[in-house]
């Protein structure tokens, strides 16, 4: 008699640790799922609250490019964001800035660099965004593109802090990214950005960034599915059903 599931068999046989009711071997028809049709959604958070803040300025710039690429965005205004629990998460612009997080599709973070770091505005911003919502992950699987402007020299500390960040916030951080080194030289007096080789980067990173989101948001879902979650959302499913029997 032939077995009448010989993977389950190989693996019980060759992977016995794992549990083959919830192990999936990753297919490519999962990744080819209609387009949605709307403009990508793209959330911008910038800083700093100067009121000449050159990565707002950055902020801004990346926000047209974004829009002449066909997306979405909306810019969240960091005034007023009280300090991480200094405030109920009730407080109307915690409220407002977790209401865009749910939004968007994809954001860019932009920071300056201060003592070598990225600010306590930018951190206070993603410190008020939960990696989860009852059952819903606002960031997870997002994508994510970063900049950072600084005073001196070119530097790549805060972006190489908010790549770490957003890792850690399970969004799809692109490769390509853009630091803006003496920002107050490459804008002009109505705070656009000149044409530069720094201007050219923010392009690359901007088309890097919509054609990631493009690719990533109909399975966003697919690809963050993980078997350890799996294996755990099993575990206390049974939990509970045996609780309620008892």
């Amino acid at each position: 008699m032939t077995d009448a599931n010989p993977l389950a068999t190989s693996l019980a046989r060759d992977l016995p640790n794992l549990d083959p009711a919830l192990f999936a071997v990753p297919a490519l028809q999962r990744l080819q799922t209609p387009a949605s049709p709307h403009a990508p959604r793209i959330l911008l958070l910038y800083g700093s609250v100067r009121e000449r803040s050159y990565s707002r300025l950055l902020s801004e710039e990346g926000a047209r490019l974004l829009q002449a690429m066909g997306c979405d965005t909306r810019t969240f205004d960091p005034r007023g964001l009280p300090l991480p629990d200094d405030a109920p998460d009730t407080h109307p612009k915690v409220q407002e800035l977790r209401q865009l997080a749910l939004w968007a599709e994809g954001m860019v973070w932009t920071s300056p660099e201060r003592h070598g770091a990225m600010t306590g505005i930018m951190k206070s911003q993603i410190d008020w965004i939960p990696l989860a919502q009852g059952a819903v992950r606002p960031t997870q699987g997002k994508t994510l593109a970063l900049m950072q402007v600084s005073g001196g020299s070119q530097s790549f500390n805060a972006v190489n802090q908010l790549r770490v960040l957003g890792r850690w916030m399970r969004m799809l951080t692109i490769p390509n990214q853009s630091s803006v080194a003496k920002a107050f030289l490459e804008f002009d007096e109505a705070g656009r950005m000149k044409p530069s080789a720094f201007y050219d980067r923010v392009v690359d990173v901007m088309e890097e960034l919509v054609k990631f989101t493009l690719l990533t948001r109909d399975v966003s879902p697919y690809l963050t599915d993980r078997y350890s979650e799996r294996r755990e959302s099993a575990e206390a499913l049974s939990q509970r059903v045996n609780q309620r029997s008892l």
